[in-house]
């Protein structure tokens, strides 16, 4: 038996069709070696993870170097969980085969699953996605610039920077470049030159901060994003921190001809996007929001103002009391109540009492539902902190079940992302999130390996650093923890607006912003394996996510370093090139949207993997060594000819890169090529038919 042959996986051309609805008939397909003498049996497992049923594979076709093996099954309402028996005809041996591949044993946990009637949205499987912090983006209208002394924040003023280039400062929460949505939509063109099909954008909604993961208003984007049409009101005057005086603040958060027109422009900057094939998600934070929340009003913004009703810090009798969870509840603790539960102890971001508020939780629902509804038409949204939401996992899984319910009636074909760390298999089930932001089965596994830090540039591990062991069996075991229809929308980041930048972690220096100092994250640099982990990016299952000016060069130590402003005119425009062509690669080929992953060989600083389906074949080699090595892929199993040519798509070196056209020969199934330090080279079987 040749174990190297074997093969399955969930994709289109092992399941088909590859998100079966309830109680339809589902193919089920398996590769062998061709001509080996085997039986191929399908293994099934019940509610209990007992083994139910065994039922013997028929051979369906042979297809150059492999036989495929087929089973037809009726599926009801419940998941599917099975894998393959392998059992070799001449000796009697056998061997499993599961989503971590070959096993000598059953092993339960890496059972391959179909859940019936769950899919993912087909505009994101695969998709170039572009995280936008939209105050260091661009800024297109400088009259809703954040003025400086306009309110105070957790200890300072708000700062309106007028030096673009500026470094963010160590407490950085209240600084505000001035980046809007007309600066996004002022630079559409460059987006779309640039290959991106999806904007993700951190919080937009009304906010104090520059990041906006403490909301004031569910309802409307911020006005100093958006549109300041009714202005006026003082700034506080120097030593005044009474957010009760801060007028200007006030009048230009809570007029509702500011809050009207900002959600305007966001409709055309919506229409726009779409009018160009393009799609975008929102990002809800709804696990907590902020002390300036017109529910909450701690910082008296709302208080007495026309058309907003007493928050519960204000007043005992507010509508909003049940929305918030009190220590303290006597009468002479109203007016202003800052006894309530935050967030980590953050008083400045109170959580959301939803267990004991009905009208909470309906009213979030609705804020689920009304941005992916006309007029706003967004097309998903990214949850943060998502397993936080509620007190106890049993209310958390129940409210995501109803988010799902409510959003998807709405528009279908919304996306659902979590920010999640560690195993989100509890909420991928087909029923909660639709995927997660993918740090446990990309960005950690190929920073580990590329450069040994860890993803806050807080450490760097030698034992980890070109582990290929190590990176191999990360990957395959996180992936197993997603059903297909979610690794194929996962959102692959190398860099966001929580982590060090990926180019500052090629320096492998240790430490943050505040001890370092700006300048030390530009040091020593290498973009070469910045170009290595693209091409990984670009190359891998899921949706490739660029974080706003990665792709520019920007380096950065984590928060809030990492938040630095795009360079406009000061772009590294050799590695936007270099995105420009990857993207394109990643576009032009359905393999690397939804096709097959098979990892070839490894070993230290050495990897090559291929992907793959019916008609096309791409082959990625890294060489992350420093020096020059030859390496030899098995592209075969792969589905690359035995025999044959492939042609280069991209190769990247330590100088720069090149597409320029370059055959190399298969011979008997394997490739041999020539890497220099700090490659990485991406083949194309050439069909000669």
């Amino acid at each position: 038996m040749n174990q190297a042959a074997l093969f399955c996986d969930g994709t289109e051309s092992y399941v088909i069709p590859p998100e079966p609805e309830m109680n339809s008939k589902v193919t089920i397909r398996f590769r062998t070696a061709k001509n080996d003498r085997v039986k191929v049996f399908l293994l099934s497992k019940g509610e209990g993870q007992e083994i139910e049923d065994s039922q013997e594979m028929e051979k369906e076709c042979t297809e150059r170097e492999f036989d495929y093996y087929s089973i037809r099954r009726e599926l009801d309402e419940e998941p599917f969980r099975y894998f393959f028996m392998i059992q070799d005809e001449e000796d009697g041996s056998v061997c499993y085969y599961n989503r971590c591949g070959v096993s000598g044993e059953i092993e339960e946990y890496y059972d391959f699953e179909i859940v019936p009637g769950f899919s993912t949205p087909d505009w994101a499987k695969g998709a170039v996605m572009y995280q936008i912090y939209t105050d260091r983006f661009y800024n297109g209208d400088p009259s809703n610039d954040v003025e400086t002394r306009e309110y105070y924040y957790i200890g300072g003023y708000s700062s309106r920077v007028t030096d673009w280039s500026k470094y963010p400062e160590k407490m950085g929460v209240r600084e505000f470049y001035g980046g809007d949505l007309q600066g996004v939509i002022d630079k559409l063109d460059y987006l779309q030159d640039l290959g991106v099909q999806v904007l993700y954008f951190n919080p937009l909604f009304v906010s104090p901060s520059n990041h906006k993961y403490d909301i004031q208003d569910y309802d409307y984007i911020d006005p100093h994003l958006g549109v300041i049409v009714e202005d006026g009101g003082e700034v506080l005057p120097e030593g005044v921190t009474d957010n009760s005086q801060a007028s200007r603040y006030q009048k230009r958060v809570t007029s509702l001809k500011n809050l009207e027109a900002s959600n305007q422009l966001f409709i055309r900057l919506v229409e726009e996007l779409h009018k160009r094939g393009m799609k975008i998600i929102l990002d809800g934070v709804f696990n907590h929001c902020g002390s300036f929340n017109k529910w909450m009003d701690r910082e008296r913004i709302y208080e007495g103002q026309e058309d907003y009703e007493p928050g519960a810090y204000i007043s005992k009798e507010s509508p909003y009391r049940s929305y918030f969870r009190f220590f303290k509840e006597g009468d002479a603790d109203w007016p202003y109540n800052g006894n309530y539960d935050g967030w980590w102890g953050h008083d400045t971001l109170p959580k959301l009492n939803y267990e004991e508020s009905a009208k909470l939780e309906n009213y979030i629902l609705s804020i689920g539902k009304k941005w992916v509804s006309p007029p706003y038409n967004v097309d998903g949204w990214r949850l943060d902190v998502a397993a936080d939401l509620g007190r106890s996992s049993e209310y958390n899984h129940q409210f995501w079940k109803e988010f799902r319910t409510v959003v998807k009636k709405a528009n279908p074909d919304a996306l659902i992302l979590a920010e999640h760390y560690g195993d989100p298999s509890p909420w991928l089930r087909g029923d909660e999130w639709d995927s997660v932001m993918n740090y446990d089965a990309f960005m950690e596994p190929v920073t580990w390996f590329l450069t040994g830090m860890e993803k806050h540039s807080d450490e760097v591990r030698g034992e980890l650093f070109g582990n290929a062991d190590n990176f191999v069996s990360s990957m395959s075991h996180h992936m197993s923890n997603m059903l297909t229809p979610s690794l194929q929308v996962a959102m692959n980041e190398l860099s966001n607006h929580d982590h060090s930048r990926f180019l500052t972690r090629t320096n492998h220096i240790v430490g943050r912003v505040d001890t370092l100092g700006p300048k030390a994250a530009e040091e020593y640099v290498n973009k070469a394996v910045m170009r290595e982990a693209v091409i990984m990016q670009m190359t891998w299952v899921g949706a490739p996510t660029i974080y706003y000016g990665d792709e520019a060069g920007v380096c950065g130590f984590t928060d809030p370093d990492n938040r630095r402003t795009y360079p406009w005119g000061k772009e590294d425009k050799e590695l936007i090139a270099f995105h420009k062509e990857m993207v394109r690669i990643h576009k032009e080929y359905r393999s690397l949207q939804t096709g097959s992953l098979r990892i070839l060989s490894w070993d230290e600083n050495i990897l090559s993997y291929g992907r793959f389906r019916k008609g096309e074949q791409i082959i990625v080699i890294i060489n992350n060594r420093d020096e020059l090595t030859e390496v030899t892929v098995p592209a075969w199993p792969a589905e690359v000819p035995m025999k044959g040519r492939m042609e280069r798509l991209m190769y990247s070196y330590q100088e720069g890169y090149t597409t320029a056209y370059e055959e190399y020969l298969i011979h008997d199934g394997e490739v041999v090529v020539n890497m220099g330090a700090h490659s990485a080279l991406v083949l194309i079987a050439v069909r000669e038919d």
